[in-house]
């Protein structure tokens, strides 16, 4: 898997992410602009271009490439701050455990997860309520008792 892979990789070495929390409309125009989709949406994630999770190969390059003592920069993801109180709502969850998510989800985006089809978002989704047990956090797929319905 690329995300082990990367991290086999790095070993010791720290990783870094940026985590940027902001309002729908920044959000709305980074997604028009990087994905061609005219909407908010709940978080985006931008990997950093110097490495490809999937490749090995570039994995390796940009360890060689910088000081022992620098930190490997995976990336940056974007949260809504707007979409996630109002998901957060929608749904019965705390916000700060959405918003947890969120950035659960996105960093493994950056690790080269995806959910393009049922099996990667089973895979990922396991990946993330593993993730988030970790911080005590229950698993965000579950049915809430007493959330409103989504529909």
């Amino acid at each position: 898997m690329a995300a082990s892979d990367l991290l086999a990789r790095a070993e010791d070495r720290l990783i870094e992410i940026s985590v940027t929390l902001t309002d729908d409309a920044a959000v709305r125009e980074l997604n028009r602009d990087w994905r061609e989709k005219d909407k908010p949406t709940n978080v985006l994630s931008f990997p950093a271009e110097s490495i490809d999770p999937e490749d090995p190969e570039t994995i390796d390059e940009v360890l060689d490439m910088l000081p022992a003592e620098a930190p490997l920069m995976l990336g940056d993801v974007i949260v809504a701050a707007e979409t996630v109180k109002a998901e957060a709502a929608a749904q019965g969850k705390v916000p700060r455990a959405h918003l947890m998510h969120l950035i659960a989800h996105g960093l493994l985006h950056l690790l080269g997860h995806d959910h393009v089809d049922d099996d990667q978002a089973e895979q990922m989704e396991a990946v993330e309520i593993r993730c988030l047990a970790g911080f005590g956090i229950q698993d965000p797929y579950a049915e809430i008792e007493g959330a409103p319905d989504a529909d």
